[in-house]
């Protein structure tokens, strides 16, 4: 079995987790993937999703975040979350503002299409994690 894997999750605001853990899971923009110790470096970006910590003792926590990047080296995982909180703390209008959010600037690049493209693939993305973290 590998070993811990050292995990940092920060926001702008914060650093929201600093500690050894079992594994990763990472919502990447090609699909969720998930981290243990020894695991090839590579750099993506995330899209809006959760991110499923086990811990050591095999406890799981699930934080929601809207994109940002992932750095992992063989011994480390870092997520730079533009966005995040833990699920449990979200609720149906939070997700809300996010798609309405995001409805906005979609209007906002008008004719810029390679900014609109983008825009469509985020909002679909939170319309996704809308339909999947928050019970109808």
């Amino acid at each position: 079995m590998a070993g811990p894997l050292h995990f940092d999750l920060v926001s702008p605001e914060r650093l929201l987790i600093s500690e050894e853990v079992a594994q990763v899971v990472v919502p990447g923009v090609e699909g969720y993937f998930t981290v243990l110790a020894d695991h090839a470096p590579f750099m993506t970006i995330m899209k809006p999703g959760v991110v499923e910590i086990t811990g050591i003792g095999g406890d799981v926590r699930r934080i929601f975040v809207r994109g940002g990047f992932a750095d992992v080296s063989g011994s480390a995982l870092t997520v730079l979350a533009e966005y995040a909180v833990r699920v449990e703390e979200l609720n149906a209008e939070m997700i809300a503002k996010q798609v309405r959010d995001a409805e906005e600037d979609l209007v906002d690049f008008g004719e810029d299409h390679v900014r609109r493209a983008a825009a469509e693939k985020h909002l679909n993305d939170l319309r996704d994690v809308q339909r999947w973290i928050i019970p109808a």
